[in-house]
């Protein structure tokens, strides 16, 4: 099945509700054909906001613009935007079968009984669901309840699929799987997505590129390794995963180095008064005294890794994540190394 692959342009887009509440400041962002986005934050950071505005559920400040290709959107209602949306708990019809779910929005487009059976027929071996036509939603699995829905978003070929927080309402576990089978789906259909998620190991493993979002503005964009390795600012860091803060004092500063454990380590970023690392960057060693040392205070066991508390001389509590087998407990005396290439300078974006 052919979808058409459709850019979509944020033009200085915002929302400011009728009480004055601003849902979105004025935000730009471009989706590239075919890409699978990510609106990334925290509750109400203005993601939801900006989707509805896509969407056409909500209408934009006046001076935004919204295109899907070269067609301005702005002014165009819901109905006509040629969108797919699918929801959180998925809105399938209990009383109709898998393949009634998915040729609904056909059906009541005035699709022939030929364009409805071939069009259904291509989606259900798409979405792997053969064999499962006439069951009900209250027969399948979440997984396949999630095929269903895609299914039925992308039977009337929308120009732009829209996907507001498609697994939260799932267990951690059950998440995880169908995380998975979603990346791989998305691919497959190659549609113009924008997944909308305040789980940042979601939206890292099913997006082509992230747009972190806080405070009702977009703060980074880009891919999820990059923006994991680099961000430019300090909340993004802190959202896509745990870091470490390192104190650099004027003279470190000045002489291009910091201080750690009161051992001088070469650093050659700028004039940042603070640096991050990653505790996976932190490499436990056995006791060295040329080299940074620190007490382990806690020691977790997490399967397939162990997560080490530090307490670091001049730099008060690290934390260092380590392989499974690694031998040291709390209340040891370990030495530990940093590659300079793992220190992240980064902004303060208030």
């Amino acid at each position: 099945m052919e979808l058409e692959r459709t850019s979509v342009k944020i033009l200085q887009c915002a929302k400011t509700y009728p009480d004055g509440t601003q849902g979105l400041l004025s935000s730009s962002l471009e989706v590239h054909p075919g890409e699978v986005l990510a609106l990334l934050g925290p509750s109400g950071c203005g993601k939801t906001t900006l989707l509805r505005l896509i969407a056409g559920l909500e209408t934009v400040d006046p001076g935004g613009i919204i295109r899907f290709g070269p067609q301005e959107v702005t002014a165009v209602p819901v109905e006509r935007r040629q969108i797919g949306m699918v929801f959180q708990h998925y809105a399938l019809f209990p009383q109709m079968t898998v393949q009634a779910n998915i040729g609904y929005g056909l059906r009541i487009r005035g699709a022939s009984e030929q364009q409805l059976k071939q069009t259904v027929g291509e989606l259900i071996d798409l979405v792997q669901l053969k064999g499962l036509e006439h069951k009900r939603p209250a027969e399948l699995s979440g997984g396949q309840r999630q095929r269903v829905a895609l299914a039925r978003a992308v039977a009337v070929r929308p120009k732009v699929l829209l996907l507001d927080e498609p697994l939260t309402a799932l267990d951690a576990k059950l998440k995880v799987t169908l995380r998975d089978e979603l990346a791989e789906l998305l691919r497959r259909l190659g549609i113009t997505t924008i997944h909308v998620t305040h789980d940042q190991q979601e939206a890292l493993a099913i997006a082509d590129r992230l747009a972190v979002m806080r405070s009702g503005k977009i703060i980074q964009v880009g891919k999820g390794e990059a923006l994991y390795r680099n961000p430019k600012h300090m909340f993004v860091a802190e959202f896509l995963g745990r870091i470490n803060r390192l104190q650099r004092a004027p003279e470190d500063i000045v002489n291009h180095t910091v201080t750690i454990a009161q051992i001088t380590v070469p650093c050659p970023h700028g004039p940042w008064p603070e640096l991050f690392v990653r505790p996976e960057d932190i490499e436990l060693k056995p006791y060295d005294s040329q080299q940074p040392a620190a007490t382990i205070t806690q020691r977790t066991f997490l399967g397939d890794r162990i997560h080490y508390r530090l307490e670091v001389v001049g730099q008060g509590a690290l934390t260092a994540e380590a392989h499974r087998d690694s031998p040291y407990l709390v209340g040891d005396r370990v030495s530990f190394t940093i590659a300079t290439q793992h220190f992240m300078p980064c902004e303060n974006d208030q």
